[in-house]
């Protein structure tokens, strides 16, 4: 009578079960490490207190990372500087922000003002009255140069209120401050406006 055959063995490797989730996200490395450095000190509420702050924040620092936070920090003040002067909104000073005052700016960018020559006048007058003989004539070519500048600044001013409220006909913009803010940029020497001339003179806005 023969032998019953042994039941077979199974010998393949077990399948490993689901691994039990954690119940969370994987935190971030940043997240971990602020998480490691504690919790964040609230802003500083006066000059004196973010001064201290600077000083604590230096002792803690080695001579190479002191070097290479003030060399980061002139370089994100180069490219803010840099995107201002290109006119990015978000870098303007809040005198220069909004489509009034880009379109103020074009306006008084895109003609010729007589204004602009005050400064380069100005300088040639201080020489010319330094020499007794051309004294009295300078003074007398000082007071036509206001005179016509006057004239041109009021038609400048006139000029950039009528054409921003026919395009922006809603704008809460006082006449007199737009046009102060036009003078004093057509004041200015070209190369010298902040943010750059967006337009060239005789361009059309």
């Amino acid at each position: 009578m023969s032998e019953s055959a042994a039941p077979a063995v199974d010998e393949s490797p077990a399948k490993a079960g689901p691994t039990p989730g954690k119940g969370r996200p994987t935190p971030k490395r940043r997240d971990a490490e602020n998480k490691r450095r504690g919790p964040t000190a609230p802003p500083p509420t006066t000059r004196a207190e973010a001064r201290e702050r600077k000083k604590a924040l230096k002792k803690t620092m080695s001579k190479e990372d002191r070097k290479a936070l003030n060399a980061e920090r002139r370089q994100t003040r180069i490219d803010q500087r840099e995107k201002m002067m290109d006119g990015d909104e978000k870098y303007l000073m809040a005198r220069d922000k909004g489509p009034v005052r880009k379109m103020a700016r074009d306006l008084v960018d895109s003609r010729r003002n007589f204004a602009g020559l005050f400064m380069p006048f100005a300088v040639f007058l201080i020489v010319a009255i330094m020499v007794p003989k051309l004294a009295v004539i300078a003074n007398l070519v000082l007071l036509v140069f206001v005179v016509f500048m006057a004239i041109d600044s009021v038609f400048l001013g006139r000029m950039v209120n009528k054409r921003v409220r026919e395009r922006y006909p809603d704008t809460q913009e006082k006449p007199f401050r737009l046009g102060w803010y036009a003078f004093t940029r057509a004041m200015q020497l070209r190369m010298m406006r902040a943010p750059k001339p967006q337009t060239k003179p005789g361009d059309k806005v």
